[in-house]
């Protein structure tokens, strides 16, 4: 889907990403790095300022568990968190120890998405590595109880199909997401050279047009090709929203598809206008409630999940 987006003047801009490597070379020992931030872009012209920043480091162990983890410069002990699988359950335990406050701050976001990452990493690994397939001797329409989760394995999908070539999604290139001539619109990543490497990345930008909240958000699932700087998408979404200033409500939701995996995928934007009308900030809840199972896509539900905290950027925008 090309370069991020140009910031607009008299914006915020939220940008975080998840990377995962494998010094130790084996597939249960991902090693992941987060960084997160929210970059001010002045409406007079003036340098763009950060005004939060986080970050997370770790590793990862068998079956997605947190073997430890730390984090940057805001000082929540997040050493509670090791031991913990990186999946659905994983929310409820950041919520236990940080609470509702604790969503508004970059480090939410880096933690909310281990879960995904600790995933999607995993087909980073099994693309360019020779592993056992998992899926060795189980029903092709089933995949080991993945039938059902999402619209793009609902049954019947083509996902289940893989007696077509390889079996393996049919992906593309994509250009990096930093644009060269606006360098400073994300932050920085961690450099990782030609070894395989995975990242997740987010975008959220928000600005102001008369009584409303405007909002383009960007999403990305890449890895690296070995031994090049080459990179491919598994998962690509571009996400642009309108809310009232006052209430926070949806008053527009519309999704792009990029790069995804099956073409049953792409049918996930067609659902989410069920969603218009709710409070911003209650979208973390509405979006689990609404658009379960096949009725959505995962990835997707967490770009829509993640604009929860607008309206508290909108605010920053308002100071």
């Amino acid at each position: 889907m090309g370069h991020a987006p140009k910031r607009k003047p008299g914006s915020i801009r939220r940008t975080m990403s998840i990377d995962v490597d494998w010094p130790l070379h084996a597939p249960e020992n991902g090693r992941f790095e987060g960084r997160a931030r929210d970059l001010a872009t002045p409406a007079d012209g003036s340098l763009p300022r950060i005004i939060a920043s986080d970050s997370i480091q770790g590793n990862f162990g068998s079956h997605r568990t947190i073997a430890d983890i730390r984090s940057g410069p805001t000082g929540l002990d997040v050493a509670a968190l090791a031991g913990q699988k990186a999946g659905s359950s994983l929310r409820a335990a950041i919520d236990g120890l940080f609470g509702d406050a604790s969503h508004e701050a970059p480090l939410y976001l880096l933690l909310d998405d281990l879960a995904g990452a600790s995933l999607v990493s995993k087909w980073c690994w099994a693309r360019y590595h020779a592993i056992p397939d998992p899926h060795a001797g189980i029903p092709a329409d089933d995949f080991g109880g993945m039938a059902g989760v999402c619209i793009g394995f609902r049954p019947g999908s083509s996902a289940f199909v893989r007696a077509i070539g390889d079996g393996k999604p049919k992906l593309a290139c994509v250009l990096p997401l930093i644009d060269p001539v606006d360098p400073v619109g994300w932050h920085d990543f961690p450099e990782h050279g030609t070894n395989i490497h995975f990242r997740r990345a987010r975008l959220i930008d928000v600005w102001m047009e008369g009584d409303q909240i405007c909002v383009q958000s960007l999403f990305q699932d890449s890895a690296n090709l070995p031994g090049t700087a080459l990179r491919e998408a598994l998962h690509e979404y571009r996400l642009e929203a309108t809310a009232d200033r006052q209430s926070g409500r949806l008053m527009s939701l519309e999704a792009t598809a990029g790069t995804l995996p099956h073409p049953e995928c792409q049918s996930a934007t067609a659902n989410i206008e069920v969603l218009l009308g709710t409070p911003m900030q209650h979208l973390r809840s509405a979006v689990l409630e609404w658009l379960k199972r096949t009725a959505g896509c995962t990835h997707l539900n967490d770009m829509i999940r993640a604009l929860g905290e607008v309206p508290l950027l909108a605010e920053n925008l308002d100071r």
